[in-house]
Formats: C-alpha cells, structure tokens, sequence
C-alpha cells in the first residue's frame, strides 16, 4: 500500500517537477556562473572531485529558494482541494500521512541533484586528474540535506499559513536571505562582506571556487547539518500538528538548532575552510615540482621545466632559480604574488602558463624567471601586459631567437609593437650591458619594483 501511494506521489505531485527543476535549473547555472572552460580555470567544476561538489553547492544560492517555493506549493495541495477537515477527521496520524508525500519529494529532490553531481563525477573520474578521495562526500550530502529541509520547511510553512501568498513570499525571503548571507572567495579564506562571518554559515550556499586546494573543515559540516536537522524537524512538525499553540512549539526545534550550530560553526573564515593537506603534497620530478592534485602535469612541465632552468643559468649564472614549484599560497584577490629568489613559480590559473605547452611552455617559464610578476594574472586578475612585454624580450633574449609570450592581451597590435621596440632597444647594448641588466630587472621583480618596456635598455620609465 505504501509503496502505491509513493508511485502516486512521484507521478502526480510536485515532486517530479522539483526534482526536474533541481537537475535542469543547476545545469544552467553552472553554464552561467561560467563554472567549466577557460573561465573556470583550475577550479573547472568537472577538473577535481572537490571543485564538482563547491560548484553545485554554489547553485544552492537560486535552487534552494526554488525548492522551498515546490515545498509550499506541496504544503498547499489539501488546502486547495478544500480537504482539511476530512483528512483530519480520518483515524490515520497525521505525521503518517505527512511522511509518504515527504519521502516521495525528498525522493525526486535527491535523484535529480544526486544526476547533476554525478554528471560531474563522471567528467572527473574520466578526466586527467590522478588525485582521487571521498572528501568532497560531506560537501554533497549537506546540499542534499539542504535540499530535502527546505523542501519540507516549505510545505509545513504553507500548511501553516495556507495563502496563495506564501510560495512567492518564501521565494523571495529564502533569496533574499542567501543572497545577504553568501560568502565571496575574493578573501584568502571564503567570508562574507554583508555580514558576520559566523552568520553567513547559516546558508548552505557557498562562495564560487578559486583556490583549488581549499575544502570546507569538518566544523564547518557539522555546524551546518545541526542547523538543516532543525528547520527538517521544524518543518515536518509544522506539517503533522493542527493547533496553533502546537505550530509555535514547532518552532522551538529550528531555535534550537540556530543556537547549537552558532557554537559548531567556525568563528573566523580560516577555519571555515582548510588547505587538502594530501591534494597539496609535493609530487616532483627532479628539480620540478607541483601540488599532488597537478600531478598529471608533471609529464609536460618537467621536461620544459628543466629545459628552462638550464636557459636560466647560462643567463644568470649563480643567480639563477634553482627548482621550479608550482604557487600554491593562499592569497586575496588583487594581493601581490609571493616570489622566492631561488625558485621559479608555475601558477596554473595563470591562462598564459597553464594553457601553454611545448616551446611556447619553455619560453613563458624563461620569462617568468628572468622578470618574475608580483601581479598575477588570472581568471580574476588581469596582470600587466607591459610585464608581459619584458618577459617576451628577455626570454627571447635568453633562447636566442625574438618571438612573443602568447596571451590574451588588450591591444595585440600595441603589445606586438611595444615588445619589437623593445626588443632592437635591448639587442642594441653590448652583451656585457645585457647581461647586467637583465640581472637588475630581475633583482627589482623580486622585490616587485616593476620594470616598464623603456627600461629595458636603461632608459628612464
């Protein structure tokens, strides 16, 4: 009989649309937050297993409002039908008769975000990447949590207050609510910039993904499924009661809640979130190093990575980098890049390093260890062109043969131009003079003082 009722419900309720809106409504967002691609960098949402979880969860921002919406419209349905009193005057509990219609909602809800997250698991597991774990489990089964709570919070809000009204007005307030509460990734660690941090944990919504190697911390879970356990209980009970002194105390449990996750949920953003300590461990071949995640990278980066070292030191002598290792610090948005001396720094977000391969690979390795950029260039970060021209130059100076560094510049016509300019400038100075102040533009790079294109012969900026 139970299982009957449930077919039913899957084919005639709300279900099958919540479950179809939750699947085709996070599809499109991934597109449009631009969530796979170039624009993605390495945080691709079908590159790592980490990344695919952060990306649906981020879609949480617009899909939970919707869901909480198909809940109140589930919650309405007796209403409607002007069944109330007739199904409270039948023997059956009312918590009986709430948890099939539930069951078949959560249902639908699972197996059409469970398709989404499995659409990129899929991507993943036949992918490039060789750093596979279970770590980005917890971040998916809070969105399913999620999901299911506000689905049910939603019904038993309608149920409480059966208006046509309340749909819409819960739609509303739940966007409202996330869009105020959501945290950015602009910061090293994820944080909000409208509200305390510690309350911006109360969405289930999280920052989009732009540093790979982050994951959210056990506390950070654990906080979150207290508070999502509590508006479950809070919703399921306003459902299964009738009076009104019994629809206050079923807030209680969602208070409850709310005051228990405040003393689960991290205070500060550096504990909200976490560096993967086994994703970020060194795998290296010889003097080339990356970040176990980048591991797969190793088998073009090495080779070219070695092949530049040997360039480096034929111009730079003793001086020259030593090893080269990708970035991985924690970092703001718009911070400058930390340089080490003796090490030439491979950033894989940076589209002209990480989309590069072959001579072209070498020739921007050259050029980053010759006139190192404290501005970083990123899917966020648009760097400085006119550093670009100074890496071209020198590495063409260095590999004995003038060609451009390729990237996406401004105006491709003026980066050409001023590169050549420089380029007769700099090839204009005896070898000795070359040589000197390629190893001045290198000594003020690292301490970020920046060399203009008319410096490189030793004229003034």
């Amino acid at each position: 009989m139970n299982l009957r009722v449930l077919r039913t419900e899957l084919l005639r309720s709300v279900a099958p649309w919540a479950g179809a809106t939750v699947l085709g409504g996070g599809a499109v967002l991934l597109h449009l937050l631009g969530a796979a691609g170039p624009a993605a960098g390495t945080t691709d949402w079908t590159g790592q297993w980490t990344a695919t979880a952060l990306w649906t969860r981020t879609t949480l921002v617009v899909l939970l409002p919707l869901v909480v919406g198909l809940g109140a419209l589930h919650g309405l349905r007796d209403h409607r039908s002007g069944v109330d009193e007739l199904l409270a005057a039948t023997s059956r509990p009312a918590p009986q008769r709430a948890a099939l219609p539930m069951a078949a909602l959560a249902l639908a809800l699972v197996v059409g975000f469970g398709t989404l997250v499995a659409w990129g698991a899929v991507r993943v597991a036949t992918g490039e990447t060789t750093h596979h774990h279970a770590g980005w489990l917890p971040i998916t089964a809070v969105a399913l949590l999620a999901l299911v709570a506000g689905a049910v919070l939603g019904a038993g809000a309608a149920r409480a207050m059966p208006s046509p009204l309340t749909p819409p007005v819960l739609v509303v307030l739940c966007l409202v609510a996330n869009v105020f509460l959501v945290q950015h990734s602009d910061a090293a660690h994820p944080t909000s910039q409208l509200v305390p941090h510690l309350l911006s944990q109360f969405t289930p919504a999280v920052a989009e993904p732009r540093q790979v190697l982050l994951t959210p911390t056990v506390a950070l879970h654990l906080g979150q499924s207290v508070w999502l356990l509590s508006l479950l209980a809070c919703g399921f009970l306003l459902l299964a009661v009738s009076s009104t002194r019994a629809r206050l105390l079923a807030v209680v449990p969602a208070v409850a809640g709310a005051l228990l996750a405040l003393l689960l949920l991290p205070a500060a953003p550096r504990d909200g979130y976490r560096i993967d300590a086994a994703a970020a461990a060194w795998a290296c071949e010889g003097r080339v190093c990356v970040a176990e995640l980048h591991r797969y990278r190793l088998a073009e980066l090495a080779p070219a990575g070695e092949e530049a070292l040997a360039v480096l030191a034929d111009a730079l002598g003793p001086d020259a980098p030593e090893r080269v290792r990708e970035e991985t610090a924690l970092r703001a948005v718009g911070s400058n890049r930390p340089l080490e001396p003796g090490v030439l720094l491979v950033h894989f977000e940076d589209p002209t390093m990480g989309g590069a391969s072959g001579d072209q690979l070498v020739r921007r390795l050259v050029g980053e260890g010759l006139a190192p950029d404290c501005w970083p260039r990123t899917t966020r970060e648009s760097g400085s062109d006119a550093a670009l021209v100074v890496q071209s130059v020198l590495a063409s100076w260095a590999l004995g043969e003038f060609a451009l560094i390729d990237a996406e510049v401004y105006d491709a016509a003026e980066y050409r131009g001023s590169a050549e300019s420089a380029w007769d400038e700099f090839t204009a100075l005896d070898p000795a003079e070359q040589r000197s102040r390629a190893a001045e533009i290198r000594a003020g790079a690292l301490e970020c003082a920046y060399t203009w294109p008319e410096e490189l012969a030793g004229g003034p900026a």
